[in-house]
This record gives structure tokens, sequence and C-alpha cells, in this order.
């Protein structure tokens, strides 16, 4: 016999049903073995977090994406060969509703802005509260940004001072790229190899890039690159 009370609650929708929990599914992107098993088995913890694929460097980033089911990539930025830097822009076109959660050791102030113009969901740094990473995860799974609160202050920052931003804030997506590169000591040849661009392209970035940052040679690049933490 059906109580009133039972009725009640099938009137409002819920009587025995259950909201299923909506899983998840993530690539973890790292060139240490060790932090792609500890974030797989971190992430195991969770019922509705499920890692489906890994890789080790931005090749097989975006190799992983073209051939894997993903709602969210967790990415390192220094990786061998091509970066997680490198690999934006192709895993944008190649999966464009793949949102990329960028989980680097480097801190927020160096690379969060360009990189969340260039096309991240988000950006952590890996001394971040572990559950941080995941409230990341679910945003950035339903379409949106994870913005920390240091990430926006930087925003306000760079709109309220936007003539104060630093000179290497300015250059494009490409032009970061080979600046990094550059100031890592990589020849000319080397980066249009990885980047799959002509050497001629490369130059024309260089001699831009250098012009925005009033350098002249790559010693100076690499100094200044130093001397702003934007390489180790």
């Amino acid at each position: 016999m059906r109580t009133d009370a039972s009725e009640k609650f099938d009137d409002i929708g819920l009587g025995d049903r259950k909201e299923e929990t909506r899983m998840i599914k993530i690539g973890v992107v790292d060139d240490h073995a060790i932090v792609r098993s500890g974030l797989r088995q971190f992430f195991s913890e969770y019922v509705d977090l499920r890692v489906t694929g890994e890789a080790a460097s931005g090749r097989e980033a975006i190799e992983l994406v073209r051939t894997t089911e993903l709602d969210v990539l967790v990415m390192d930025l220094a990786m061998p060969g091509q970066s997680g830097i490198d690999a934006l822009a192709m895993i944008h076109a190649k999966a464009p509703d793949v949102g990329v959660l960028i989980l680097s050791g480097y801190p927020e102030e160096h690379f969060a802005m360009n990189l969340i113009r260039q096309g991240a969901s988000g950006y952590l740094n890996k001394e971040c509260e572990p559950m941080e990473i995941v409230n990341a995860i679910r945003a950035i799974s339903r379409g949106r940004h994870y913005i920390t609160p240091g990430v926006a202050e930087l925003l306000v920052r760079q709109l309220d001072q936007k003539d104060d931003a630093a000179p290497h804030e300015q250059l494009s997506e490409r032009e970061f790229q080979v600046f990094l590169r550059l100031a890592k000591g990589e020849t000319t040849g080397d980066i249009a190899k990885t980047l799959s661009l002509s050497v001629k392209t490369i130059s024309t970035y260089r001699t831009r890039l250098m012009e925005k940052l009033n350098l002249s040679s790559n010693s100076e690049l690499t100094y200044y690159a130093l001397k702003n933490k934007l390489i180790d």
C-alpha cells in the first residue's frame, strides 16, 4: 500500500531514484612515471574520476587526445622533446572539447596568464593542495575555467596595469614557445624540427621576440629567462 509520504516524493520527482554520478575521463601527461602513477592512484579514490590514458611528452599528448575519449587533460609543462607549451595549440585543434589543466612546477606568476590566453582551462602549481586538483578537474569538465585567487589577482593586475606587464607577457603564443627554447640553448634547426616549422620561420620569430624584449643575443635572452624564473 502506498503511503502519503511516498506519493509526495514521487510528485517532486524523487521516489527511489538516485542521481547517477557522471564519470570524468582524465588524461595524465607528465614525463615522470612516478608522477603519473601517483595521480592515477589519487584519482582512483574518487568515484567520479577515471584516468583513461597517459602520455610522457607533448607529442604523445597530441596522439592521446586524438585516439582516446577524454574530458580533461592534466598536463605538465617541462617535458623532453615537445613540451606542454608546444602541444597546447595542437591539442585544441585536434580535441577542442577537451579541457586542459596545466599542473606545473613553475609558479603561477611565471606562466599562468600566458597559457590561459593560449587556451588552457586552468593552471595549478604542483605544490597546491591535492583536493584543489580535483576541484579544478570537476570545474573544467563542466566547460568552465578554473582560476585560483592568485591567477585572478594577476588578471586584475594586468587589466589595471597593462603597460606595466613584463615584456615576455607581450609575446605571441609561438614567439613565447621559441623564446623558451632559445633560452634553453636550442638551435633554430632543433626548434624548427620540434615545432614542424622551417628554419626561416623560426628565425623570423627570433627576430620579432628579440625586438619585443629589447635583447640582442641568445646569451642575453637566456639571462632574461633565468632572471624571470622562466627556466631552471
